[in-house]
């Protein structure tokens, strides 16, 4: 499309308008970022297999009844979503403490949560993301008090689902985010699901496969991603 606008720009993609006023275009890049952009790096490929890897797994949440934006893959870096009212809350969901979980709480990294932990954080890079609470989610007016139990009920829901899933790929599914928003009255999952936004890791040898390489710099972040990608069957 020559006559489409960027809206947004973030740190792995660039939400372009599309022919339909409800639909949008999302771009991935190759950029790796972390520490609220502090450490930025261009890795081929990165954006393709982020594209592949999501659809993958928006396609399986649909099969098995998560309602999300994804409609479908247009290349090899874009794909076509419907366009949400998003609302601005990071569901977190923990299944065994890492990242920031281990600092605040001095957990020791790996320890396997029971039951699964849920968190809520605001998604504004400028505050660095802050943790909140459903009363700051009703009191602020983010989303009310029917829409924070569906996000939480289906976050749990993807959960079981994807915990499965990567299971079968001997791989553990560590934490994960998710972002939803409105669409015609009604709650979507919406942002990407990939290795940039969940933690990863070999079922054997706990060896990390996502994002924490970049942050750690353990080197050979695009190469894991393929290989998850691989391992789960995803089309590249």
């Amino acid at each position: 499309m020559t006559d489409r606008q960027a809206l947004y720009e973030g740190k792995a993609k660039i939400i372009y308008t599309s022919s339909a006023e409800d639909e949008l275009i999302l771009h991935f890049k190759d950029d790796a970022s972390a520490f609220d952009g502090e450490k930025v790096e261009q890795l081929a490929r990165k954006g393709e297999v982020n594209n592949a890897f999501n659809a993958f797994v928006m396609e399986y949440l649909q099969s098995e009844g998560v309602p999300t934006h994804f409609i479908r893959r247009l290349d090899a870096r874009e794909s076509l979503v419907r366009r949400l009212d998003m609302i601005p809350v990071e569901c977190v969901l923990r299944n065994r403490a890492a990242g920031s979980l281990t600092k605040r709480l001095g957990i020791e990294e790996g320890r396997v949560l029971e039951p699964p932990i849920l968190e809520f954080f605001l998604k504004n890079d400028a505050l660095h993301d802050p943790m909140i609470n459903t009363s700051h989610i009703r009191t602020f007016g983010w989303a009310s008090a029917e829409e924070v139990e569906a996000m939480r009920r289906w976050t749990v829901r993807v959960n079981t689902l994807l915990k499965a899933l990567f299971a079968k790929a001997d791989l553990i599914l560590v934490d994960f985010k998710l972002e939803f928003g409105r669409y015609q009255g009604e709650l979507y999952l919406g942002d990407e699901f990939s290795p940039d936004g969940c933690r990863l890791w070999d079922a054997h040898s706990l060896e990390k496969m996502d994002k924490d390489r970049f942050r750690r710099n353990l080197g050979g972040v695009v190469e894991a991603y393929l290989e998850v990608a691989q391992r789960l069957g995803v089309p590249l």
